[in-house]
């Protein structure tokens, strides 16, 4: 029959979740640590829990040695044989039993707490273990309490804090209320719940998704990614694996009882689910939905910028309250959107060609003011050249003995 202290043991071995084992380690830790503060030696103590009747043993354990140092540790081969016969050799341990029940009250107190703090790391190291593997799971839990904004719930038999930053700010709890939350971190910490859950992470919103849609659990509708403004809007991007399945209406449903099943969990967040494609273009046409786009048109790829052309009337849906639904289209495709409207654009171009006519009527310009001075120029230079040649022909002539024009005579004038 067992021992009252060993079914106690056994009991809270259960109800922490942890190994008998290891309380029965920690108690023999505690009556060791209570020993020593105790007896106040020097000598190599030992303790051993027996199982048959609920104590614990100390032991002074004492090394054989032919010529003994340290008294206190050490046993000369002589002694001991004269204790346990020719069977003791050199190098062996003697245990030399010690009172237990001598300890007293502070002793006890001392073993008291050292069992408390070697349960207590027990159980976080467990549940460390356990939900540490489990981070992007979604848990059910239970509103407990709340501790300075933060909300501590029930997880089984684990307490998790789901932070205020983790919260979303349209929902609001009450104790005893049960929700769905995943789980973000769990910590070593020596205070406080160890497992961070949250409400506002994308990964909630993927995990419920692949929950209430077949197609995303079996693989054939994956989810190529989700961006969140938590208790506002959200926007998925799905792509099929099979031509012959809609991802979007997949994730749908039928008249849209799978997705409205996912608004309900997230209290009434809009969800836009999008077709994901590797075409830049489309898909940033496909992000920016519900809003109708007109054109698209890369302007930096290496920055990855794009510029987006809307309908006067579509351009406050497609930017979206405080700019939200451009912002997460952002956020999901990786590109830095601007969405201009067709009046803005037509008005731009316009600009761009006033500026460029500008400029034109000012070369024109230019080019005509210098003609003039031009034209002189070669007047001069033309008139120069007549001169010069009328030089040359007289120049001529005279050789010749050819009067040259105008000139009279002069032999004729003798004669009259």
């Amino acid at each position: 029959m067992q021992n009252p202290l060993m079914q106690t043991i056994e009991a809270l071995a259960k109800e922490k979740g942890i190994e008998a084992d290891t309380i029965v380690t920690a108690i023999e830790d505690a009556v060791l640590t209570a020993s020593r503060k105790y007896y106040k030696t020097n000598e190599n103590l030992k303790t051993r829990f027996n199982t048959e009747t609920g104590q614990v043993d100390l032991f002074a354990i004492k090394n054989i040695v032919e010529e003994v140092t340290d008294d206190a540790t050490q046993i000369s081969l002589t002694q001991a044989q004269e204790l346990y016969g020719s069977e003791a050799e050199v190098d062996m341990e003697i245990e030399f039993p010690k009172r237990t029940d001598v300890l007293g009250r502070i002793a006890a107190q001392t073993a008291k707490q050292v069992i408390f703090q070697k349960v207590r790391e027990a159980e976080r190291e467990k549940i460390f273990e356990e939900y540490n593997q489990r981070v992007g799971e979604v848990l059910n839990a239970m509103v407990k309490r709340f501790e300075n904004g933060d909300l501590i719930v029930e997880i089984g038999r684990v307490e998790a804090a789901l932070p205020r930053k983790e919260q979303s700010r349209a929902e609001s709890y009450t104790p005893g209320e049960r929700l769905r939350a995943v789980i973000k971190a769990v910590n070593r910490s020596a205070k406080g719940p160890q497992i961070v859950l949250s409400r506002t992470d994308p990964a909630l919103l993927i995990k419920l998704f692949e929950q209430e849609v077949p197609e995303i659990y079996d693989g054939t509708v994956m989810i190529r990614g989700a961006v969140r403004e938590a208790g506002d809007r959200a926007k998925v991007a799905v792509y099929s694996r099979e031509r012959d399945v809609d991802p979007v209406g997949a994730c749908v449903g039928m008249k849209g009882t799978r997705v409205q099943a996912i608004i309900r969990e997230l209290r009434g967040e809009k969800i836009d689910i999008v077709e994901w494609s590797d075409d830049s273009i489309l898909f940033v046409t496909n992000a920016l939905s519900p809003a109708k786009v007109q054109r698209v048109s890369i302007v930096d790829d290496k920055e990855r910028v794009v510029e987006v052309v809307v309908e006067d009337k579509q351009l406050s849906l497609a930017i979206g309250k405080k700019g939200q639904n451009v912002r997460l289209a952002a956020k999901l495709t990786g590109w830095r959107i601007d969405i201009k409207s067709e009046e803005e654009k037509r008005k731009e171009v316009e600009l761009q060609f006033g500026a460029l006519e500008l400029g034109e009527g000012e070369t024109a310009e230019g080019e005509t003011e210098e003609q003039p001075d031009a034209s002189l120029e070669a007047s001069v230079e033309n008139g120069d050249s007549e001169l010069a040649a009328e030089s040359t022909e007289a120049d001529l002539s005279a050789e010749a003995g050819e009067p040259a024009e105008g000139a009279e005579p002069a032999k004729a004038e003798e004669q009259s």
